[in-house]
């Protein structure tokens, strides 16, 4: 089904629509987000970012196309954040976080919500002999059909340092990243940081003052069921409680916060490590890496919590305290 047919189909039933799912994953995984893989490519580099625009262009007509046939609904962008600190004070680390923040992330929310280019990133296009192809009516399409909010995902956080070489490396969403000492980490790595989505909401809404809405962030774990089959998660419970109550101290900062969904409602195979075991879901479902198992689902103790917390608009959280 094309974008247009779901438009024409669902238009007077959904509100909110995304283009592109976690579109600056073409800097870390071009294959899976653009199609592309260096081995075929003569400039790779270049035939990213040239993708990238056609992505922009893309999204750009999508919102004038929902804009004139429902204009009550709503288009956001969506990228994966990756929220990065100085790893000291140093200030090469300070601009080297500043410069990461701007190619990782902002690029990209700078074209879809501000509608044009920014500044810097002609630099980078310089030092990287990159040339975009493009056409004048591109230009004003991206400035006259902006983003309506920024959608994003957020599970952890990450360091600049321009001394890489002396610091630990763990692994993170599409990358592999530097280790903050100051934070915990799941079983495969990635690092826990709660206070770090509180960081981000206030730094985006502070960029764009456009509303803001988490699409993912959940933990990764090895679910297993006791003699009983069932499956206490409160690894989860925990992870998700510090995160939601993070939103909300955005929110009492004077971040507009439109929405909130957790990564996932049921186990699926990570798209990550490509297993079953990796396991995000509220609902445990029987099956093993191999794609052997009953597919019998299982809520766990998570599926009740979150439930609790869905009818009562996160006072549960409060309440337990």
């Amino acid at each position: 089904m094309s974008g247009t047919q779901r438009f024409y189909r669902y238009g007077d039933k959904v509100k909110y629509w995304i283009a592109f799912n976690e579109i600056n994953g073409a800097r870390f995984t071009p294959f899976n987000s653009l199609g592309i893989y260096a081995e075929g490519s003569e400039h790779f580099v270049q035939d990213c970012y040239q993708a990238v625009h056609h992505q922009f262009v893309a999204s750009a007509l999508a919102t004038k196309m929902l804009h004139e046939r429902y204009p009550e609904a709503k288009i956001g962008c969506m990228i994966a954040k990756f929220t990065t600190y100085p790893a000291t004070c140093n200030p090469e680390d300070a601009m080297l976080s500043v410069i990461d923040e701007q190619i990782d992330n902002y690029f990209f929310t700078d074209v879809l919500l501000r509608g044009a280019y920014p500044r810097y990133i002609h630099r980078y296009f310089h030092e990287h002999d990159i040339s975009i192809q493009a056409q004048d009516e591109d230009f004003e399409l991206l400035k006259k059909h902006t983003a309506d909010f920024l959608a994003f995902s957020y599970y952890m956080s990450s360091i600049s340092s321009s001394k890489k070489e002396d610091l630990q490396k763990t692994d993170g969403n599409l990358r592999e990243q530097l280790k903050n000492p100051y934070l915990e980490t799941s079983e495969w790595g990635w690092q826990i940081d709660p206070i770090g989505l509180r960081y981000t909401l206030n730094t985006l809404y502070d960029r764009y003052q456009a509303p803001l809405f988490i699409v993912e962030n959940g933990i990764g774990a090895n679910d297993t069921l006791d003699e009983q089959g069932e499956i206490h998660d409160d690894y989860r419970i925990s992870y998700l409680a510090k995160h939601i109550e993070q939103i909300r101290e955005a929110v009492i900062d004077g971040v507009i916060v439109i929405g909130y969904t957790a990564w996932s409602s049921f186990d699926i195979v990570s798209s990550g490590t490509s297993e079953m075991s990796k396991r995000y879901g509220f609902i445990y479902v029987d099956l093993d890496n191999h794609g052997e198992g009953t597919l019998n689902r299982i809520k766990k103790a998570s599926f009740y919590w979150y439930q609790k917390v869905i009818e009562t608009n996160g006072a549960s959280l409060f309440e337990e305290k």
